[in-house]
């Protein structure tokens, strides 16, 4: 497929070598859910530690919730071309520093990043070979009933997130695979087998 935004044809990583693995999907998906599943089946995966200019919370430790910087180190990370991808989120930066998922990947370990559409679609550009991964809900009324249910939020904050999700869902045909969370143990198996670049070995 080609990338919408960037018009780029992904590139794959020949099969046997270890590849990045973006996962992405709409808020209230079990993105957290599945994840926490293959960091526990799957140890030998690399994930990703975003990097921020906001202050740490009590709590987080530096390289291992986030690797915490100031702006000017953050800005200059982006001018040396040290990011994959970058934003600005509620007045603070959020990025990926470049150096160790490349680092993980030689070492012949796979990677594997959490982000949102528009992160999703630099790291396309920033490293085509990148494998895309969108986890999807078995329904929109499914999600809906699951943002909805939680009860917690205003009725704004939650018409926000299903405008979001559905634009994040429309964006799925720019995505190399969906794979839909019914069940939190299938979901995670099929993403451990495209993590470890399974669904190349007959391709």
């Amino acid at each position: 497929m080609i990338d919408a935004q960037a018009g780029e044809e992904p590139r794959l990583a020949p099969a046997g070598e270890p590849r990045l693995t973006v996962v992405s999907g709409p808020s209230g998906v079990g993105k957290s859910s599945v994840l926490a599943e293959v960091r526990r089946q799957a140890p030998e995966v690399y994930f990703s530690v975003s990097a921020t200019t906001r202050a740490p919370r009590a709590g987080e430790i530096d390289g291992e919730h986030y690797h915490f910087v100031s702006v000017a180190e953050f800005e200059r990370m982006i001018a040396a071309g040290e990011m994959l991808e970058h934003a600005r989120y509620a007045g603070n930066l959020y990025g990926t520093p470049r150096g160790p998922v490349e680092r993980a990947l030689a070492a012949g370990q796979p990677a594997v990043l959490e982000i949102e559409l528009q992160g999703a679609r630099q790291v396309r550009r920033a490293m085509p070979e990148a494998n895309l991964v969108m986890l999807v809900p078995p329904s929109w009324d499914e999600l809906v009933s699951r943002l909805t249910g939680r009860g917690t939020d205003a009725s704004a904050v939650v018409r926000q997130r299903l405008d979001t999700a559905r634009e994040e869902l429309d964006a799925a045909a720019e995505f190399d695979t969906t794979v839909v969370n019914s069940d939190v143990q299938a979901a995670t198996r099929e993403l451990i087998a495209l993590i470890a670049g399974r669904d190349r070995e007959t391709g």
